[in-house]
Order: C-alpha cells, then sequence, then structure tokens
C-alpha cells in the first residue's frame, strides 16, 4: 500500500506558485521571479527564504542580544573584580607609607602579601569573567590564540574580537580607578596629614628604586611574562580563561612569588590598569600637597606589561607543548 505524498495545503504560509507542492526547505532558493514573497511569519517559524544558514534576521538579533547582554555581565565582572583589587593592594600600601596608620612602616613584605590577599579577592570577585583583572593577561590569552571569554563553566563566554578585548581593557581601566578612588576616602585624613608628597603617589602608582627607562621596562617584561606564562600554562590543564583558570590562592601566591622575588626593582605594577587607574585618579582627586604624578614614567609600567604578557602568549604557543 503506497501512502499518499502529503502535499502543502492552500495558505498564506506558502508562495501562491507553490500552493499544492512540497513545502520549500529550508535553505532553498526564494521564489523565482513573479511569485508572492514568502511572508514574514513563514520566515520566522519555519526558516523560508532565510540564507543557507537557516538563520532568519530575528534570530541573528537574538544571537547578538545574548552577546551583548553576555559581554555586560563580563564587562561589569572585569570592573568590580579590578576595583577590588586596586582597593585592597593600595589600601595596603597606604596603610604602610602613610603617616599614623596602624600599619606605618610595616616594610615590602607586607606590602608584597597584602598585594597577593587582594589577587586572591580580585580573583573570586571576578570568577564570571575569568578574572583577568590585567589587560596584560587579556592581550596574552589572544597572543595565545583564545577564541572565547568568560567562564564557560556559568554559560556565560563571548567570542574573542576586537569589541571583547576593548570591553575587558576598559572595564579593567575603569576599575582601577574606581578602586583607587575609594582607598582614598578610607584614608583621606591620613593622606591629609602626610606631608610628604612621595608616600602619597606611592600609595597610587609604582616608582623605580633606581630610575633607567631601559632596564626598568625589562623588570616589568620579565615579572609580567612569568605571570602570564604561569597562568596559560596551568589553564591547558584545563581552560585558560584568566587568572581563575589557575585558581584564588594558587594565582595569590604566584603574586606574592613575583612581588619577593622580581619586584625590588620597580615595585612590580605587572598589570597596566593597576598604575595607569590609580595615576589617574591621583592626578583629578584634591589630595592635599600632593605633587605631581610623575608622568614621564607612567608609560614604563603599562608598555612593560603589555610586552611581556604577548611574549608570554606566544612563547607559550612554541614552548607547552614541548614541557608538558
Amino acid at each position: 500500500m503506497h501512502r499518499r505524498r502529503r502535499s502543502t495545503p492552500p495558505s498564506t504560509y506558502a508562495p501562491s506558485g507553490a500552493r499544492g507542492k512540497s513545502f520549500p526547505e529550508i535553505g532553498e532558493a526564494p521564489p523565482q521571479k513573479g511569485a508572492r514573497p514568502f511572508p514574514a511569519r513563514a520566515r520566522r517559524e519555519y526558516g523560508v527564504g532565510c540564507s543557507a544558514r537557516g538563520r532568519g534576521p530575528r534570530a541573528q538579533h537574538e544571537g547578538w542580544k545574548v552577546n551583548v547582554d553576555t559581554l555586560w555581565v563580563l564587562f561589569f565582572s572585569e570592573l568590580v573584580g579590578t576595583a577590588m583589587l586596586v582597593l585592597l593592594g593600595c589600601g595596603v600600601v597606604a596603610n604602610v607609607a602613610l603617616a599614623k596608620t596602624k600599619g606605618f612602616n610595616g616594610g615590602f613584605l607586607m606590602v608584597t602579601f597584602g598585594w597577593g590577599f587582594a589577587v586572591f579577592a580580585a580573583v573570586i570577585v571576578a570568577y564570571a569573567s575569568g578574572a583577568h583583572i590585567n589587560p596584560a593577561v587579556t592581550l596574552g590569552l589572544v597572543a595565545n590564540g583564545a577564541t572565547e571569554f568568560g567562564n564557560a563553566a556559568l554559560g556565560l563566554t563571548v567570542p574573542v574580537d576586537f569589541t571583547s578585548v576593548l570591553a575587558y581593557i576598559v572595564a579593567q581601566l575603569i576599575g582601577a580607578i574606581v578602586g583607587a578612588v575609594i582607598c582614598w576616602l578610607a584614608y583621606k585624613q591620613h593622606f591629609d596629614e602626610e606631608p610628604d608628597p612621595a608616600p602619597k603617589l606611592g600609595t597610587f602608582s609604582t616608582g623605580p628604586g633606581i630610575r633607567n627607562y631601559a632596564w626598568n621596562l625589562i623588570t616589568e617584561i620579565i615579572g609580567t611574562f612569568v605571570l602570564v606564562f604561569v597562568v596559560i600554562g596551568f589553564g591547558r590543564q584545563g581552560d585558560a580563561s584568566g587568572l581563575a583558570s589557575l585558581g584564588a590562592l594558587p594565582v595569590a601566591l604566584l603574586v606574592v612569588g613575583i612581588g619577593v622575588s622580581l619586584g625590588g626593582p620597580t615595585g612590580y605594577a605587572i598589570n597596566p590598569a593597576r598604575d595607569l587607574g590609580p595615576r589617574i585618579a591621583h592626578a583629578f582627586l584634591p589630595i592635599r600637597g600632593k605633587g605631581g604624578s610623575d608622568w614621564s614614567y607612567s608609560w614604563v609600567p603599562v608598555v612593560g606589561p603589555i610586552i611581556g604578557g604577548l611574549l608570554a602568549g606566544w612563547a607559550a604557543l612554541v614552548l607547552l607543548p614541548v614541557l608538558t
């Protein structure tokens, strides 16, 4: 017994020239000239008249909207995480450097561990975005061939492109400024009491022990290279999505290790946003007797970490397959 071939009933879902015929498959060419165009409802619900990929304008718009919504979540995750990093990091420097604080003259080791704990807190806060909290990490992952940013475990990812890279870096810079401003508010009276402008600037930004731009740059490159290379190397065992792939405690210990071993010459910015954001805040905040913001040195803790991050990303492509 032969089953009768079912034909499309006359309706507005089929073009006038196609009534009584098999319904067009998704991806077929649209009706020939003279036939009535496919109605919007047919295109929307069945994909009729769409491209070969079968995606209509509505589907494309919804996909774009999902990416934009996700990118906003990742943007604020990076912003808040970087703000937390700078608030606690600059806070420990203020506690050690400014007069009449409880931690006054606590020493470099206290500052180093304070920054490590700051990274620990920031990675937890920015877990949703992968916790880059550092443009050097973002660019290092790009150089290493990352295809998406975010946290796949949470279903929050966006493709790596110019927009997502820019969003991450802008969020990190804004977050660093916000964190520095909050730190100033916490120590406002001590900034007013401190007569020396040097510790006021030192609370916000790094500075070299011996000013030699070339060697200062090399120091920042090396320190950042170690940070990004280890993060990418550990991520090969899972997902190198950022500092979060290493884990809050391990990355905190890594930063402490870099600080005590490589931080002496320059104060180890190893993060362009960490130095530039607070330096901008220092420039516009009404800090009594603050002096200049040392813009002549400001490019070193920006350019050095960027170079170090990119070199680490490229080196990981070559070395890690051999080492692991």
